[in-house]
């Protein structure tokens, strides 16, 4: 018979992830339901400080409306990130791809072909680039640093040269609709539906299926993958392929956003998307990633902008206040790796 107050052993279940249970049988918390709970207790603060600070600004349908919105191009991104980082990857490219993305998409020659062409544009072209960093890293043997910074570089470079450095706006009705209230489903605005889509999708691609399983093993040893019969090099490039697709939609929700093209798109979105899944649980080291910590990382990150932007606070703040946060969930991944 068994003491109600006995310490915890380890169980290992079918996938060989390890859990602490009580000898009631009874499981001990988990770290990733902790950091959940931890990161929707932040969000609630930044709520509570919203609402005490600007509540007639904040509290309106419409700004939580604009929230949601914004945070779901970057959202949308950080998806594919998540995917790449729990891998054991980086990807320093996506902002520049979702800049290349957004300017090829809505040249005067693209937006002869309507909404259709504008969509497939921006798909294809996230797809191209995504395709060239796996292409590098997987079959290249390039260090996925330095292929996606050179993605970076030429990305970069070319958006500016179709764009000549000048706005391109596009004319499409139909995207143009897209972005008018008049769109919006129950109050949700359509670029949120989908962002909500790619979450979902997402989610049970990497907590559901062998793919998701295949990408966490590549992250937390290589050559234990390799050797369990996992082909490690088309595994990671179907991961820089994912990443380039999220790129994609998310160049095409910009241009509904925007409605318009430009060759500075997408600043400091890699900063953005790794932050956020880094705060959300990913481990920097790969082999462990989580889906719903990135989603709430973006919603932290893109609640902060608007409060920033709601109490007139200088920008190079916010800048300094997001280093600060990345700087304690690195450190907080730390101790905690090193505790379990």
């Amino acid at each position: 018979m068994t003491q109600h107050g006995s310490p915890p052993v380890d169980s290992t279940d079918s996938t060989g992830r390890t859990d602490k249970v009580t000898v009631t049988g009874r499981p001990a918390p988990r770290w990733a339901d902790v950091r959940v709970l931890s990161l929707i207790g932040v969000l609630a603060v930044l709520v509570v400080i919203g609402g005490v600070t600007r509540p007639d600004e904040f509290l309106d349908v419409r700004n939580l409306q604009l929230v949601l919105t914004q945070a779901s191009v970057i959202g949308v991104v950080t998806v594919g990130m998540t995917f790449v980082i729990t891998s054991g990857g980086i990807d320093l490219s996506v902002g520049a791809i979702v800049a290349l993305a957004s300017v090829w998409a809505t040249t005067v020659a693209t937006q002869e072909y309507g909404f259709a062409g504008i969509l497939f544009t921006a798909v294809i072209v996230g797809l191209g680039c995504g395709l060239v960093n796996g292409l590098l890293v997987a079959y290249g043997g390039l260090v996925p640093f330095i292929a996606t910074l050179a993605m970076l570089a030429s990305a970069r470079g070319l958006a500016l040269q179709i764009t000549g450095g000048s706005t391109q706006i596009v004319t499409v009705d139909g995207i143009l609709r897209l972005g008018d209230r008049d769109s919006y489903v129950l109050g949700i605005p359509p670029l949120v539906l989908v962002f909500a889509s790619v979450t979902v999708i997402g989610w049970l691609l990497l907590n559901r299926t062998t793919f998701g399983r295949r990408t966490a093993a590549v992250g937390g040893n290589a050559e234990a993958a390799r050797l369990a019969g996992i082909d490690v090099r088309r595994q990671r490039l179907y991961l820089y392929l994912l990443s380039g697709l999220c790129c994609g939609i998310a160049a095409f929700l910009l241009i509904v956003l925007s409605g318009s093209g430009q060759n500075t798109n997408g600043n400091l979105y890699e900063l953005d998307a790794i932050a956020a899944a880094i705060i959300g649980g990913t481990l920097l080291t790969g082999g462990r990633g989580t889906i719903t910590g990135s989603v709430l990382g973006v919603l932290i990150f893109t609640t902060i902008t608007n409060l920033f932007a709601l109490n007139n606070l200088q920008s190079d703040v916010q800048q300094i206040a997001k280093g600060a946060i990345i700087v304690a969930a690195v450190l907080v991944q730390r101790r905690t790796a090193s505790t379990t």
